[in-house]
């Protein structure tokens, strides 16, 4: 399960509000095309491709095992807190509208908060396009969804992430335990990055 940045912002009534009508509404077009928020016609594209252990098993927060009925759920509680404001799951679709890939947004809108989880394709991976694409989206989320800091883990030995995290500019903040939704623990390490050291380093 996802838990909180370690620094903790807080965020004023208006600028909270404002991130939640932010997610509730996005189009996800402006974060890339064929994008789409998942729903259930995309359960069995999500089951296909989290079935494929080169996609889903570095990822700690995802329904296990992996069923149509776990999938189902996952993708009827991200609409729910899609509609409360404080989460997304988008959906990659290919030429031939298969599901490629994923990215979950989990959102703290009282902290201005956010963090991102997400995977292709094994197909697609390892083709030179995994660190613009991080970067775009980490722009996407402080300036589309208003978020001012966004906290990221990977698996302590997630070698490729770690690397993508930290070329982005991304602050070695340690190591922190996340909570699979079985209860399990995973020792990981974590990362943030606030929207001015962003700004900063990429002048938006």
């Amino acid at each position: 399960m996802s838990a909180p940045p370690k620094t903790v912002l807080h965020a004023e009534p208006e600028e909270a509000q404002a991130i939640r009508e932010a997610v509730r509404i996005v189009d996800p077009a402006t974060l890339g095309e064929h994008r789409a928020r998942a729903d259930l016609s995309h359960v069995q594209g999500l089951v296909a491709l989290l079935s494929d252990p080169a996609v889903s098993d570095a990822i700690y927060d995802l329904p296990r095992p992996i069923t149509p009925d776990s999938v189902t759920r996952w993708v009827t509680e991200a609409q729910a807190q899609a509609l409360a404001g404080d989460g997304l799951l988008l959906v990659s679709l290919d030429a031939h509208g298969a599901v490629a890939g994923y990215s979950r947004f989990t959102i703290w809108p009282e902290r201005a908060s956010g963090e991102l989880a997400g995977a292709v394709r094994a197909d697609r991976q390892n083709r030179g396009q995994g660190g613009p694409g991080a970067a775009h989206t980490f722009a996407w989320m402080f300036t589309t969804l208003g978020v001012r800091l966004i906290g990221l883990t990977a698996a302590t030995d997630n070698i490729r992430s770690a690397k993508l995290i930290e070329a982005a500019g991304f602050v070695d903040m340690g190591e922190r335990e996340a909570i699979r939704p079985d209860g399990t623990i995973r020792r990981s390490r974590y990362w943030e990055l606030t929207r001015e050291e962003w700004r900063l380093r990429h002048r938006l």
